[in-house]
């Protein structure tokens, strides 16, 4: 197989600064709530309240994109978007109370979804003939990366010098990512205007929703353990808190694992093939977790594979959407990132019932029923595809 030729590794590099910029932004949140209240004289719930307030944020810029941009070029909005990330970052390192800063975490999340769909559409656009899938994991890289490397330095940084530092730096690289914008993506035509409602249509269908549900449900599925990582593999497997770190950085494999291989056997095969082996491979390791989180080797391969599966759905999933949302691409990619964070919160939401109720050992066991939905989802989506002989059209 021909390798990437330069000028299309130079765009999906300028992707993936993109999405390790919102990875940044969207993760290193967590790893700060500590100091965020102490420094900002609120309880640590109600700092949990801006991660919240950057997923609303997520799930507002999808459809205020389509509305406000949907006739520009692809590039032009990258540029917007690429600006937004810088001044809602840079806004958050120097707000002046806890209101400001949960308003510039909305702000921040703004451009996230809105960013992944239409990087995806740009990715596929460059790529070679039979590389698409390859070239939406190469650009959704930079978010594995982000949580590999990126969060445990920001929390370092936020814990010896100030977590107001960790935002500045992410808003400085928000306004760097111009200049790869600017001289590594090609100008693409804006995408056929089918009109405001036309941006829509492609929901009348029910292909679109299938993808959407195995993506909020496998994305669910995996955050009932991960919300709740830290717990689970120091009172369960038996890990010390001062090794949490780099229990971390193995999770990152995973992801970057997962979304690159993903990635490679989604060209050889079909994406909605290999979401539904990722969809499986999760729904079987979240049993092995339940049956095997006591033992610590056991549950860092675990937690290994559930992170890959994770990342291992994305890629397929973004690039079934753009193929089943024409005439609305740009909101049908941008909603696969709403679906995540969808997911996240579900899983988080069910993952906490657990712990309340049975404890954290439980929390993979409530994320099979979820796990199943995602692939009884996929499964259909496959089944009314090969009905049909091929991807419906809108």
């Amino acid at each position: 197989m021909p390798a990437f030729d330069l000028s299309m590794k130079r765009s999906l590099l300028a992707l993936a600064f993109g999405t390790f910029s919102l990875g940044m932004s969207e993760f290193v949140m967590m790893g700060l709530l500590p100091a965020v209240a102490s420094d900002l004289n609120v309880s640590i719930p109600q700092a949990g309240h801006l991660v919240s307030a950057y997923a609303v944020g997520v799930c507002a810029g999808a459809p205020l994109t389509v509305l406000l941009a949907r006739r520009r070029p692809l590039k032009t909005i990258l540029y917007a978007l690429a600006a937004l990330i810088a001044v809602g970052n840079l806004c958050a390192g120097i707000s002046s109370g806890y209101g400001m800063l949960l308003l510039m975490r909305f702000v921040s999340g703004l451009p996230h979804g809105a960013f992944f769909g239409v990087g995806s559409i740009v990715a596929e656009r460059v790529a070679d003939r039979g590389r698409a899938a390859q070239a939406v994991s190469i650009m959704i890289a930079g978010m594995t990366v982000a949580n590999l490397l990126g969060v445990p330095v920001g929390t370092a940084i936020g814990d010896l010098v100030s977590w107001r530092a960790v935002f500045l730096a992410v808003g400085v690289c928000g306004a760097l990512l111009l200049w790869p914008v600017h001289r590594w993506i090609p100008r693409i035509d804006p995408l056929p205007d089918s009109g405001l409602a036309g941006q829509f249509r492609f929901l009348r269908r029910v292909e679109p929703w299938l993808i959407i549900a195995a993506t909020m449900f496998g994305n669910g599925a995996i955050f009932c353990v991960y919300s709740y990582v830290s717990p689970l593999m120091t009172s369960a497997a038996g890990f010390q808190a001062g090794s949490m770190a780099w229990v971390m950085v193995f999770a990152g494999l995973g992801m970057t694992f997962g979304n690159l291989l993903s990635g490679r056997l989604s060209d050889r095969a079909t994406p909605e093939r290999v979401a539904l082996g990722a969809q499986m491979v999760a729904g079987a390791a979240l049993a092995a977790m339940f049956m095997l989180c006591r033992h610590e080797l056991a549950a860092l391969l675990l937690l290994f594979v559930l992170t890959a599966s994770l990342f291992a759905l994305s890629s397929p999933e973004q690039l079934l959407i753009i193929y089943e949302s024409k005439g609305g691409e740009m909101l049908g990619a941008a909603m696969i990132q709403v679906a995540f964070n969808t997911g996240n919160a579900l899983g988080a939401c069910f993952g906490g019932l657990a712990v309340e109720t049975g404890g954290v050992e439980y929390t993979s066991l409530v994320g099979l029923p979820l796990a199943a939905a995602g692939y009884a989802a996929m499964r259909i989506y496959i089944g009314r595809k090969d009905r049909t002989g091929g991807r419906c059209e809108a």
